[in-house]
């Protein structure tokens, strides 16, 4: 059968969401369309029907809000899409969270066989479906399905690439996702300004959280270390983006148990909420703090994109131990402590506690550490990952 060319010929990514709505995977999404249109190629986002957008898309990225709900009427919603567009390659952006836990999407590429596009899955974590309960190991099945109907698998991170199954190695390729929020603040923004607005002075240590209120965030961690932080000095947290995340239910609860511990604690005048906003508005607000938290209780990872908007923005950074790097994983960026962030164990607020103080009193360590991480973040640059996509894409095109 004669090969398909990507070149001239759209190509299809879907994501449960997308811009306007909140959502790393959504705004990776965008990036990665935007670098894709700006090698010369047309883009089709497939996505959730709400949010309605009124987001600015560069030319050559259509988006269709078609899909009304990601259960089993999602593959009617998506295949006509398909029909119309005539992508070479449809590539799903995965994270069970975002798409309900429903298993529909692990199913769709097997669904749509055929005529259709080449598929290629990007996984970005490998947490399984819900399906129904007691479904025990057909969790395990629907993630080995969706890697089985597709021509690729992109891993964003070395931990996932070597908890693949042998038999989908072979076509698995290590792709790290970008930095989803530069540093470019609105124009004419005063950060002496934001700061009072945010209730800090000049000798205020404002530590930042960027991300969801998920219970893997290690907030309540944070919340703790805060609480100890201020019986000796003038430290306050700042909550960037924030809210409950479209794909996961429970975040809504952990939001709930946090404002009870803000409010056991005696934080309340402490924390503040910058909220989910334009990435020029969660840019302010990550050039206001002095440092940043991440104590993400599973480990820090790269294929987080809060962790990487906070190295690009040179804060120092405290974040909790990766995973050991696997010794057969390829290649991969890598946080170094003490060189581009500082690491502790987690779920320890004692340790969270002593790394954020200690870098409130040093400046040389803030210094070496805003450098490091804005070294580390320049390796995730958005050109380099579409060239990427562009050959794999080419290459199981040719195949089909």
């Amino acid at each position: 059968m004669a090969g398909r060319p990507v070149t001239g010929r759209p190509i299809a990514l879907l994501s449960a969401e997308y811009p306007p709505q909140p959502g790393g995977v959504g705004d990776y999404t965008a990036c990665l369309a935007a670098a894709l249109v700006a090698t010369g190629r047309t883009v089709a986002v497939i996505t959730s029907a709400r949010p309605a957008g009124a987001e600015a898309t560069p030319p050559g990225v259509t988006v269709y809000r078609v899909v009304r709900d990601w259960g089993w009427g999602a593959w009617s919603d998506v295949a006509r899409v398909l029909r119309r567009v005539q992508p070479a390659v449809a590539c799903i952006q995965y994270q069970t969270g975002a798409y309900r836990l429903h298993g529909a999407i692990n199913l769709l590429p097997w669904r749509l066989r055929g005529a259709g596009p080449a598929w290629v899955t990007t996984y970005h974590d490998l947490r399984e479906p819900y399906l129904f309960p007691k479904a025990g190991p057909l969790r395990h099945w629907a993630n080995r399905a969706l890697m089985a109907s597709s021509q690729a698998v992109i891993v964003t991170n070395p931990q996932d690439e070597a908890a693949l199954p042998t038999t989908i190695r072979p076509r698995a390729v290590g792709i790290p996702i970008g930095v989803n929020i530069v540093p470019a603040p609105p124009p004419g923004w005063d950060r002496a300004a934001t700061r009072a607005a945010y209730g800090a002075g000049p000798a205020t240590t404002l530590i930042a959280y960027f991300g969801f209120f998920n219970s893997s965030k290690g907030l309540d961690t944070l919340l703790t270390a805060l609480a100890q932080l201020r019986q000796a000095g003038d430290y306050r947290l700042l909550l960037v983006g924030g809210g409950t995340g479209a794909g996961d239910p429970t975040d809504a609860a952990t939001w709930a148990a946090l404002q009870a511990q803000i409010s056991a604690l005696g934080l309340g005048a402490a924390v503040q909420r910058a909220g989910y906003g334009p990435p020029a508005a969660v840019s302010a607000a990550l050039l206001s703090a002095d440092v940043a938290a991440l104590p993400f209780r599973d480990g820090a990872s790269l294929r987080r994109g809060s962790l990487l908007a906070t190295l690009a923005h040179g804060l120092p950074l405290v974040t909790t131990q990766p995973a050991p790097t696997p010794p057969t994983a390829t290649a991969w960026p890598a946080l170094i402590a003490g060189h581009n962030t500082l690491l502790v164990p987690p779920a320890d607020p004692a340790a969270l506690a002593a790394a954020l103080a200690q870098l409130a009193v040093d400046a040389a360590l803030r210094s070496r550490l805003a450098a490091g991480a804005q070294a580390l973040a320049a390796q995730f640059a958005w050109p380099a990952i579409a060239a990427r996509h562009l050959a794999l894409f080419a290459r199981i095109a040719a195949q089909t």
